[in-house]
């Protein structure tokens, strides 16, 4: 079970496996090998630090390891790239603290599974009350970490998606900016709040032709960028502005308007919320607002481990605070020629 193993189970080489494993860079290696030797990992239980510490001193039995199954609550990984790169946190942390990912599913196959097996659970995404009640039936060592707190008792690691949003707001207020679009889901969505709450605050009233309600795919978001270009180009609104609910919509935003950018005359400001490894590869680089998965996916896991050892009982909320990440998709705002 070493390095060496994996990297001849990939093809890559054993410092590229060792980087990537130790997650020493998003660039280190291309996605699809990232994922193979991740895949590679768990098919032989490779353990580092200290489950393997642990197996040297005698614990040869990997079942009593903490055995810990991760819920995707609302969206798959391969759908939202946060999503993605907040699960490999999560894989990472896990290794490290000598735990064991017993199972990865998917909410609508909770019936399905028996997560009583598992020493505790991690859900991620937003989960509805129903859902939650499910599984409290299966297991009580729960931790939920998601962008808004959903005052439910359990422990949960959050960073809000509100405050995130007002950030991102702002800073397009402060580069003049007044005619700003949305894109994202606007249903009990934090973000869609925290979009409306400044602009109520600096008396901008809401255009709603400038709201998309999307649920974020490729062909939704594609179709509401050209309505609002379209409504735009026959002067029935304007803007300057657009706010994407996470950075996959905006990446796509990007690209759509580097494909369409002889038919706009001005340039028309991006800014997000995630800031995933592909903000560093679009054209321009992406401002977004950073969300700190890696540390939320440390102190989760350092959560359910504590009350997997009966260290705590009473329920915790930990909030991590987002922070603007400055690069080239957003300009000072220019009157239309």
């Amino acid at each position: 079970m070493s390095l060496k193993q994996i990297a001849s189970m990939t093809g890559a080489s054993v410092s590229t496996v060792s980087r990537v494993l130790n997650q020493t860079s998003s660039s280190c290696a291309k996605k699809e090998l990232q994922d193979k030797i991740w895949a590679a990992a768990r098919e032989i239980g490779y353990q580092p630090n200290k489950a393997a510490r642990a197996l040297k001193k005698g614990v040869s039995d990997t079942k009593k390891l903490p055995r810990i199954a991760i819920l995707m609550a609302r969206v798959t990984a391969e759908e939202d790239p946060f999503f993605s790169e907040l699960f490999r946190s999560l894989e990472m942390e896990l290794l490290l603290q000598g735990g064991l990912i017993e199972d990865m599913i998917h909410a609508e196959e909770l019936g399905k599974k028996k997560l009583s097996e598992a020493d505790g659970v991690i859900i991620m995404g937003r989960c509805s009350h129903t859902l939650l009640e499910q599984l409290l039936l299966q297991n009580r060592n729960i931790v939920g970490i998601w962008r808004n707190s959903m005052d439910f008792d359990i422990d949960e690691v959050i960073c809000d998606g509100r405050k995130a949003a007002e950030l991102a707001i702002r800073h397009l207020l402060s580069l003049g900016h007044k005619k700003i679009a949305y894109i994202g889901d606007c249903s009990y969505e934090s973000r869609y709040v925290g979009y409306c709450n400044v602009l109520f605050q600096n008396k901008i009233p809401l255009d709603y032709s400038l709201i998309k309600q999307t649920n974020q795919t490729k062909e939704e978001t594609d179709a509401v960028f050209q309505e609002l270009l379209l409504a735009r180009q026959s002067k029935k609104t304007d803007f300057s502005a657009i706010f994407c609910a996470n950075d996959h919509t905006a990446v796509r935003v990007l690209k759509l308007l580097e494909q369409q950018r002889a038919k706009i005359r001005r340039s028309i400001s991006v800014i997000s919320i995630d800031d995933i490894a592909d903000a560093q590869n679009t054209k321009p680089y992406l401002t977004t607002v950073h969300i700190p998965h890696r540390e939320m996916a440390h102190m989760a896991v350092m959560l359910l481990l504590d009350r997997i050892a009966k260290g705590h009982t009473s329920s915790v909320r930990i909030e991590f605070p987002c922070r603007l990440v400055y690069r080239d998709s957003c300009y000072p705002y220019s009157a239309p020629v």
